[in-house]
């Protein structure tokens, strides 16, 4: 891809951070979507036979995630990582409303504001990584593996989820005035490949889609504010849209209307690896597959 085009995609770090401290009221109302992959990515840990003592939840969120890890390994100490301190916030707010089933373990988790591509953990150090929907907004996402890989221990798993190439496509092809509108999300492939150069082995991906419907345009785009995905591409256009603008995104959004609704594709890629004990050189070694769902 083009140079000059890449950096029209360059996510400003700090747009990001102030989108997501304002969203931590909303975010768990408007977050179907995220709810409903940690719930398929805590299904896939029923196949994983760990014990991890220590792990870190990379872009926590308002930190159901990592309260759902604490259950299920009562005797890990857990690190909430986000890179918006109010979602950390957020996170601290609910353990009252937790209290009587985490009674025991609330002491053993960790609030830590800080950026997945460069983490203020020791090597070595983490048991799992698990990361729901939030690499997406990593700039260079083989920094982030290598950064991931460093903080986990010899064997240990890396699982995560990320938005892939499809996601939010109706948006994109409605938004034609030159400008980025959505960010540019990596393909399946490309994200095995960089797994494998960060060292993992033979990591295991897959894609599923996921449609969310609306009444019109205004209400998609209510969704997205309410947790925290504004557009921080540098591409983006500055300063308030005019109303053309938005006469131009009703009327080519229209075009996917389907049964009376608007449709929001999401392409979501889930993905778990081990670190290799040391770095191995494979070919092909990632090896994409589809999960069967439970009856």
């Amino acid at each position: 891809m083009d140079a000059g085009l890449l950096d029209q995609y360059h996510i400003d770090k700090g747009r990001v951070r102030a989108s997501f401290n304002r969203a931590a009221n909303t975010y768990d109302a408007a977050a179907v979507l995220q709810k409903r992959v940690r719930e398929e990515m805590l299904s896939r840990l029923d196949l994983v036979n760990i014990k991890p003592k220590a792990i870190l939840d990379a872009g926590c969120g308002t930190g159901h995630g990592s309260f759902a890890l604490q259950k299920r390994f009562s005797n890990a100490n857990i690190v909430s990582l986000d890179l918006a301190v109010n979602m950390l916030q957020q996170t601290k707010l609910q353990r009252p409303w937790l209290q009587k089933c985490l009674q025991k373990m609330l002491h053993q988790q960790h609030l830590l504001c800080a950026d997945i591509e460069n983490l203020p953990i020791a090597s070595n150090s983490m048991g799992l990584v698990w990361s729901n929907l939030a690499i997406q907004w990593c700039n260079d996402l083989d920094g982030a593996f290598s950064e991931l890989a460093r903080v986990l221990q010899p064997e240990g798993l890396l699982m995560f989820s990320t938005f892939g190439p499809d996601t939010l496509k109706e948006l994109r092809a409605a938004t034609t005035n030159g400008h980025t509108h959505v960010s540019r999300f990596i393909d399946m492939h490309d994200i095995g490949d960089a797994l494998i150069r960060a060292g993992f082995s033979t990591p295991v991906l897959d894609v599923e889609h996921y449609t969310l419907t609306y009444d019109d345009v205004k209400s998609v785009m209510i969704d997205l504010k309410s947790i925290g995905a504004h557009n921080a591409t540098a591409g983006r256009a500055r300063g308030l849209q005019g109303r053309g603008f938005l006469q131009n995104l009703v009327q080519n959004y229209e075009q996917f209307r389907v049964a009376g609704k608007l449709p929001a594709t999401f392409e979501v890629v889930y993905g778990h690896a081990w670190k290799a004990e040391s770095k191995l050189q494979l070919d092909d070694g990632y090896a994409p597959i589809t999960f069967k769902k439970r009856p």
